[in-house]
């Protein structure tokens, strides 16, 4: 018994730990959105020289990023744009969730 409980634990953790890995999909609809509410809210950062934008980055706390609307996606991310990409950000984890290109 102890066995399988061990098992479907291990099942569990490891299911959840991809949960969370997993990248946010936004589709190109929710971009526009996001892109037109950004560029009336512009929040732009500089990019410090050691920092590599990436998935999964963690936003230094010098950044001061913005708040997306609340009926702008589904999820509440907040926001800075960097390099004149626009990058959606976790605000619990402070990572870089989504980069939205030029």
């Amino acid at each position: 018994m102890t066995f399988r409980s061990t098992i479907a634990a291990t099942i569990f953790l490891a299911g959840t730990a991809l949960a969370t890995a997993q990248t946010v999909v936004v589709t190109p609809e929710q971009e526009i959105v996001v892109r037109e509410y950004v560029k009336t809210n512009p929040v732009v950062v500089e990019r410090p020289s050691n920092f590599e934008l990436l998935v999964g980055a963690i936003i230094p706390d010098i950044f001061k990023p913005g708040e997306l609307a609340e009926n702008t996606l589904p999820t509440r991310y907040q926001y800075v744009v960097i390099d004149g990409r626009t990058v959606l950000i976790d605000p619990q984890t402070r990572k870089v969730v989504h980069i939205i290109e030029r």
